[in-house]
Formats: C-alpha cells, structure tokens, sequence
C-alpha cells in the first residue's frame, strides 16, 4: 500500500516548480539534504524516478509531471480545506514582506494590527524598497508579499489593487510662493522634487511641465520620500507627493499646498503575491491589505 504524506508532496512540488533543490529548502525554511531525502523515499514509495537532476537545474520525468499534476491538485483541496475549518491561530510562521515607502509611512502599522489580531502566531521581516526589486524578490521568492506600485502581471501571481494615493504638490513658504493656483511665470521658475527618475511619477510630472512651460524642467529626484519632504521644507523645490506622508508639516505650516494645475495621474499600488496551491495565508494577508488600505482611505479622506 503506498502512502504518501502532503509534506512529501510539498517538497516535490517546489523542487519541481523552482527546478532546484536549494531554493526549495530556502522556501520551505529547511535544508536541502532534508529535501534530497525527502524526494528520494518520495521516488522509492511510488517507484520511479521522478525528477532528472543536471548541474543547474532539476526537471521532472514523465511520471514527475503526473505526479506534479496532480500534487498542484491535492495542495489546492487541502488549501481549501484549512480556510474552511482551521482557526486562525492554526496559521503561524515568518511573512517576507515588501512595502513601498508611501504604504510604510501611512497605512503599514494598521495593516500589522490587523493581520497580528487575526492570525497572532504570524510575524514579519519587513523591507522597505522600491518596486523593481520587490518584483525581482517576488519572482526568486525572496518576498512573501508584496505592497508595490503595481501590478506586476506575471503568471502565477495575484495582483488585488489598493486605494490608490492621489499626487499633491506642496512647498516652503521660504520660496514665496503663496498657497492657490501657480502661474506659468511659477513653474518655470522653481524647481521641483519628486520620485526617483524610474518612477511614472516623475516621467509623468517632467512630461507634463514640458508641456505647460516649453522649458525642461528642474526636477531634483530621490527614492527617500523623507529626503523629498525635508527638501521641500528647506526651499529646494516643489515637491510632489501624497499629502498623506506629509500631514504633519502641513500642519506645522512648514509646507502649504499649492495647485499647478497639472492633472497628474494617481500612483497605484497592488498586494501581490505568489499564487501557490499550499498557502492560503498569502492570498487572505493581501485581501486585508486592500481593506486597510480602503478603511485608511475613508478614514483621512486626503487623497
């Protein structure tokens, strides 16, 4: 009678999927010769050969693909099975999660309370980076989770939109220029401050004021959105942000708003992660960020 234990399946399943056995061992947080034993009493039980191992990578044999098939199957029903009947306590482990700096410095902190009262046994490595290496990290699953500027649209992966943060621009009154409209004498004047140069934001916001003003633009950049508020504050420039990560210079009068009248588009973040048949965990943390980030919508109505 053979017998075969979902861990086992677990493991071939990912070695299968990311074609290696050391990147298996690092998703499922083990060591690869407990993978190595784990596929060879896997081949023994069921008799055959299920995965052909070269120098770089491990593909499945005729009957791996079989049994991959219907692994991807059995995985998928005990998925189901776990959101149907387990507590939340039941879910328990390390989340790599991913944030863009906006999400970090407005609605994270209420995203953590959420998720630690829903599944209290869950805990978080939290990294604060820029989408293209959020990407980079989701596909060599180095990430969990992520809250990026998105979506990535890749095969495999689930992208649910968050509330999207509306662009303000604001600057110092140090540079003189009084909150309301600004004038094209304005623009051309001052200089702004803003995302980084591989950001939509910026090709956005250089597009635009080239063609309000015929001039190129000065536009001074930075991946910190700390560093473009303290720019802002000390009369380098315009800057343009959401007003929701800059709530308490505004209220320190250290910025005002002013209106460019430059219909720029909002930025748009997804919770995206991977799609995998064993976790039912990653999909339910990104379903609670979209209703964080709608509840903190409506809560500040600021953008």
């Amino acid at each position: 009678m053979v017998l075969v234990e979902f861990r086992s399946l677990e493991v071939f399943y990912w070695v299968a999927t990311l074609r290696s056995f050391g990147r298996a061992a690092e998703r499922l947080y083990t060591t690869q010769p407990a993978v190595s034993q784990r596929i060879a009493a896997l081949e023994l039980e069921l008799g055959g050969k299920l995965l052909e191992r070269t120098r770089r990578e491990a593909l499945p044999t005729a009957k791996g693909k079989v049994l991959l098939e219907h692994a991807d199957r059995l995985l998928q029903l005990r998925n189901e099975l776990l959101k149907a009947v387990a507590a939340p306590s039941s879910f328990s482990g390390l989340v790599r999660l991913g944030v863009s700096e906006t999400i970090a410095q407005t609605w994270l902190s209420d995203f953590i309370e959420r998720v630690s009262k829903a599944h209290p046994l869950v805990t978080f490595d939290i990294e604060v980076d820029l989408t293209v290496r959020m990407r980079r990290d989701l596909l060599q699953h180095a990430l969990d989770l992520a809250l990026c500027v998105g979506p990535i649209s890749e095969p495999g992966f689930i992208d649910l939109e968050l509330q999207p943060f509306e662009h303000a621009f604001a600057c110092s009154p140090k540079l003189g220029v009084g909150p309301g409209r600004l004038s094209d004498e304005v623009l051309e004047r001052q200089a702004f401050v803003t995302y980084a140069r591989n950001t939509p934001s910026y090709h956005h916001l250089q597009q635009l004021l080239r063609e309000r003003t015929r001039k190129i633009p000065r536009i001074h950049v930075s991946a910190s959105i700390a560093t473009i508020i303290r720019m802002a504050v000390d009369g380098i420039g315009i800057c343009m942000i959401p007003v929701a990560v800059m709530q308490a210079e505004l209220a320190r009068n250290e910025l005002h708003l002013v209106d460019p009248q430059i219909d720029m588009p909002p930025i748009r973040f997804t919770a995206t992660c991977r799609a995998a048949p064993e976790d039912g965990l990653m999909p339910s943390l990104a379903r609670m960020a979209v209703e964080v980030s709608r509840s903190n919508a409506a809560r500040h109505k600021t953008f």
